[in-house]
């Protein structure tokens, strides 16, 4: 009775200890088959969905179930099994053992292929970052980087691109980017050679936020202007370029482009990319500011976001009204989430704006006012307020800003009867540019279609139908479904 006892107790707990780590290892095993049968059949799109379905399972990596793939995928024993192993940490090695035994058993002479070797390197690679471990991932980046470079198969792209985003991601938590900055141009110089265009695409774009990290806003624009551009093939990577894009534009005084920029980025972006949409608001709100127009309450009221684009909303208010002393308020209270965003510069210039906005109230209230009144008003706290008012007020009537006249000899600003607007060609522009707006996004949209081959030369059966059908469901799945992963 007592052996009987024993032996329904013993299998209880091994099949407890063991049953979340053999599940995960029991997906990237088949994350591992799905990449093999991509690259024999040189099916990019099943390696896109090997890495999609791997950032689904990235919080449930440890290092156990990790060495138990390893033993899987590559030859134990090798040189690349040893090196990628001592990456891990070395905790509950009798579980590792465990897992290892099992595995070995099911790989009996397998050959590992270059897309599983560069896996395994993304694999061990993304575990160190979560881990913290940033020196060994370093170390991990560096090697993969040195392995990619004497590959050349275009069913590497989609995983090598990955490798090149966290290769610059964990050089960048530890404040190191300037170091790898010539190791990126080459690397975008063999992409360039091998027609590799989604590996130059995630470079151009580390290169740009290297640049950019840095402050360094001629070289990223030369860069970007002499880069090769075509049509983009990641969705992430094409917002990403336009959000550095903008920010290079902001800083040129280009702002109708950064404009655009911005505000196509923020669009394009996934719903799941909050922290990206965030960042792309706080620019575009900046821009517009500084072109004079004033962003409407229901983009600083966004789902998520209210919280981190409030001291752009009473930037915006500050400026909506044009209160200076307001706006030296809202620029001291916020200092440090200004610095924190990068964008402390960029409301310096605003002041101007704050004050063309206060003279363009006072013109539109007053028919005539002293100079000195205006002084007053717009809170001019200068040795000799009265004239910097008159050279305000002169430069913004040159400008166009306000229709009015200064009386030198009696000190007064002298306002213009307002006309009606709709008597210009304001509205007209305005409706142009909205027209040009919609038959842009249609003109994209139309682009984007993708079409069955040779669906114009045979009728299609019954069968042939519905299986296209469902072709296309899951082909909308996989792209809603990489367009919310890992932005």
């Amino acid at each position: 009775m007592t052996q009987d006892v024993e032996m329904k107790e013993l299998p209880a707990p091994s099949n407890s200890a063991t049953s979340s780590p053999p599940s995960t290892l029991h997906h990237l095993k088949e994350i591992a088959s799905l990449i093999e049968t991509g690259a024999y059949a040189r099916e990019v799109r099943r390696i896109v969905r090997a890495v999609r379905l791997t950032m689904a399972l990235r919080r449930r990596l440890n290092a156990p179930v990790l060495s138990a793939f390893l033993s899987f995928a590559v030859a134990p024993g090798s040189e690349l099994h040893g090196r990628l192993s001592s990456y891990l940490p070395k905790e509950d090695e009798h579980e590792m053992d465990v897992d290892t035994a099992t595995s070995t058993t099911q790989i009996s002479g397998k050959h590992s292929l270059p897309e599983l070797e560069i896996y395994c390197y993304l694999l061990v690679l993304i575990f160190l970052i979560d881990q913290k471990r940033y020196n060994e991932a370093k170390a991990c980046a560096s090697a993969s980087i040195a392995r990619l470079k004497n590959l050349n198969r275009r069913t590497l792209d989609v995983l090598a691109s990955r490798l090149y985003f966290y290769y610059s991601f964990c050089y960048e938590l530890t404040g190191d980017l300037a170091e790898i900055r010539g190791n990126l141009l080459a690397l975008h110089r063999i992409a360039t050679l091998r027609h590799d265009e989604l590996g130059q695409e995630t470079l151009l774009n580390l290169l740009l936020r290297n640049y950019l990290h840095y402050n360094l806003y001629d070289q990223a624009e030369k860069l970007r202007s002499k880069a090769p551009r075509f049509e983009a093939h990641s969705n992430q990577q094409f917002c990403r370029y336009l959000f550095y894009l903008g920010k290079i534009r902001t800083i040129q005084l280009e702002y109708t482009d950064a404009k655009e920029s911005l505000l196509q980025a923020a669009r394009k972006a996934p719903v799941a990319a909050l922290g990206f949409r965030v960042q792309c608001n706080k620019w575009a709100v900046i821009v517009r500011l500084l072109l004079g127009e004033i962003p409407e309450r229901t983009v600083f009221m966004q789902k998520g976001m209210e919280k981190a684009l409030r001291p752009y909303f009473e930037l915006t208010n500050a400026v909506r009204i044009g209160d200076l002393e307001l706006f030296r308020n809202v620029a001291e209270k916020f200092s440090s989430t200004f610095n924190l965003d990068r964008t402390h510069n960029l409301i310096v210039r605003l002041r101007h704006n704050v004050i063309r906005t206060g003279l363009r109230n006072i013109s539109i209230s007053y028919s005539r006012i002293s100079l000195a009144d205006v002084a007053k008003k717009l809170r001019l706290d200068s040795a000799n307020p009265v004239a910097d008012a008159e050279s305000i007020v002169s430069k913004a009537i040159r400008d166009g800003a306000i229709d009015a006249t200064i009386d030198h000899a009696n000190g007064w600003m002298v306002s213009k009867e307002t006309g009606d607007i709709y008597s210009t060609n304001e509205p007209q522009i305005a409706f142009n540019s909205r027209i040009a707006f919609c038959l842009n996004m249609h003109n994209e949209a139309v682009r984007a279609l993708r079409f069955p081959p040779n669906s114009h030369k045979e009728k299609e059966s019954a069968e042939k139908r519905r299986e296209r059908q469902q072709q296309e469901q899951e082909l909308a799945k996989h792209i809603a479904e990489e367009d919310d992963d890992e932005f």
